[in-house]
């Protein structure tokens, strides 16, 4: 450019122009604004599917604040109410049933109780089968329900018969 179109192209024209001034719209016109109307409305969708599924789920589940389902969380741990399956083994402080009720355990193969010291070896095994009960330990008692007697105890060393009338036949 030289220097005179320069000079020409910055001056400020004292005439007015003829022509109208053109006046460019601002925003989303056309294809681009139908394509953002539609995912906004894939979202809206998704997002109304999604809290469905959450409702329906907690529904199912039967979550409520207590708990889920038979489990409720207490202060002094989780109770299950009513019957339960479990899948995998169940590792747990302490078992209760209630006292109007019995504890029932139940298994296609066997049910085995073990018990563990404080550094996790094994210390004593009962286990429950179809064709008998073994008890592992060093030693084993069965006491009187009312008294607390025993009547009778095995360990390694002697086996004692602590009943009041003893009957042995065959």
């Amino acid at each position: 450019m030289t220097r005179e179109q320069y000079i020409l192209a910055t001056q400020q024209n004292s005439f007015p122009r003829t022509e109208h001034p053109q006046f460019y719209p601002v925003g989303i016109y056309g294809w681009r604004k139908r394509c953002l109307y539609f995912f906004v409305l894939l979202l809206l969708v998704t997002m109304i599917v999604n809290l469905a599924m959450t409702i329906w789920i907690l529904k199912v589940m039967n979550f409520t604040v207590d708990g889920m389902g038979n489990l409720r969380v207490t202060k002094k741990g989780i109770r299950l109410e009513g019957i339960s399956e479990f899948l995998l083994p169940l590792y747990v402080k302490e078992i209760h049933s209630r006292k109007d009720s019995p504890l029932v355990l139940q298994s296609d193969r066997n049910v085995t109780v073990n018990a563990r010291n404080h550094m996790g070896q094994l210390t004593g095994q009962l286990t429950v089968g179809a064709d008998a009960v073994e008890a592992q330990c060093k030693r084993f008692e069965v006491r009187a329900s009312d008294s607390g007697r025993v009547l009778f105890s095995a360990d390694e060393d002697e086996i004692v018969i602590g009943a009041d009338r003893l009957k042995v036949t065959g």
